[in-house]
């Protein structure tokens, strides 16, 4: 799946749970946002997505990013999807200032079923221990990915 699948595919599983006004708005020039759109209480979104390998990671650097485009899109809501873990500092920065985080486990039960307002209950929590990370990173330089 290429960045701009998984954007759209994010931009639908938002529209799945009751988002409105939901569009694709990544690439160059996007200021920060993936998708923008209505939560279904009526409040704005700004999404970040990175696709990225499962060795990798999010810096709160990227985090810190997202909280701009935040105040430039004038959004109510920013969250941050991701295809991997966040690091500790930009888990502690997400939850701090009200970001969103969705890693890599949040993202595959969301896409499974669960609706995107009941992942906001746990932002940033349970990334699997150091074990789970080190199997992850193992299996992955192993296979060449």
């Amino acid at each position: 799946m290429t960045g701009t699948e998984f954007e759209e595919l994010v931009a639908g599983l938002c529209r799945r749970d009751g988002c409105s006004e939901v569009q694709r708005v990544g690439g160059a020039g996007d200021n920060g946002a993936d998708v923008l759109g209505r939560l279904p209480d009526g409040r704005t979104m700004v999404i970040q997505c990175k696709r990225y390998a499962p060795t990798a990671s999010i810096a709160s650097r990227e985090v810190r990013d997202l909280l701009g485009s935040k105040q430039h899109f004038k959004a109510d809501v920013a969250i941050f999807v991701a295809t991997t873990r966040f690091t500790r500092p930009a888990e502690t920065f997400a939850q701090a200032n009200g970001i969103i985080a969705i890693h890599r486990d949040h993202f595959g039960v969301w896409n499974n079923g669960a609706t995107l307002e009941s992942l906001t209950h746990v932002n940033g929590a349970g990334q699997g221990d150091p074990r789970h990370r080190a199997l992850w990173k193992k299996t992955y330089q192993a296979n060449g990915q």
